[in-house]
């Protein structure tokens, strides 16, 4: 029948969808942290004010923002890891475009949350003799952060779906061993199931802690 489970087949697999489970959560927190502070220093840039600054800046945002992840992985695995080693290692190159990638959206998340402080709160800390920079550090960045704490928190979340990608240039994640399964037993139920429910217990506790965390924060 259709829909028998050949519970042999997960057996086989359970290390390798552990493995691929652990690699998808160090993809995703990786990538998260990473993210964050390239997403930081574009936010910063962006709002300096200073064209020779903002420019380059937006030019790299609309070309992140306005291609796919998956061409991205592929430009990074072929194109820029060859250039640092030998020998490609999908793992490092998935790390890398899944940084690159998270940054870019963050870098407008934060744009946004320095956007909405209120102007005379910088007006008040120059009137005390903050430079620029002063202000956007002690005054304005940290109240812009707290205020976008939900957002990058969705991009974590985001971020465990968008890592099954990285299957495409062989970082053994967990979207990679489900598709291994695959082509060994050209069974999907099996595989594809049991790997979609590990993706909605990762996602669904992730976003349960980051509501809790929320919601102790207020």
């Amino acid at each position: 029948m259709m829909f028998d489970f050949n519970w042999n087949i997960l057996e086989a697999y359970v290390p390798f969808f552990i493995s691929g489970t652990k690699l998808t959560i160090e993809l995703s927190v990786t990538a998260s942290l990473a993210g964050f502070f390239l997403g930081l220093f574009l936010a910063v840039l962006r709002v300096s004010g200073r064209k020779f600054l903002s420019l380059p800046e937006a030019c790299f945002m609309e070309c992140i923002r306005g291609t796919p992840l998956l061409l991205q992985l592929l430009v990074v695995y072929f194109g820029i890891i060859p250039l640092l080693m030998r020998k490609p290692d999908g793992t490092l190159a998935a790390m890398l475009a899944l940084s690159i990638n998270a940054g870019a959206y963050i870098a407008e998340t934060i744009r946004g949350g320095i956007l909405a402080v209120d102007e005379g709160q910088e007006e008040a800390a120059r009137a005390l003799g903050l430079s620029h920079w002063q202000c956007l550090r002690y005054v304005v960045l940290p109240q812009a952060v707290r205020s976008v704490l939900p957002a990058l928190g969705n991009s974590f979340v985001s971020l465990i779906k968008d890592s099954s990608l990285a299957s495409v240039i062989a970082a053994p994640e967990l979207m990679y061993w489900a598709n291994a399964a695959n082509a060994e037993y050209y069974r999907v139920w099996e595989t594809f199931i049991t790997t979609g429910l590990i993706y909605l217990i990762l996602t669904v506790t992730t976003g349960r802690l980051l509501a809790r965390l929320e919601r102790k924060r207020a």
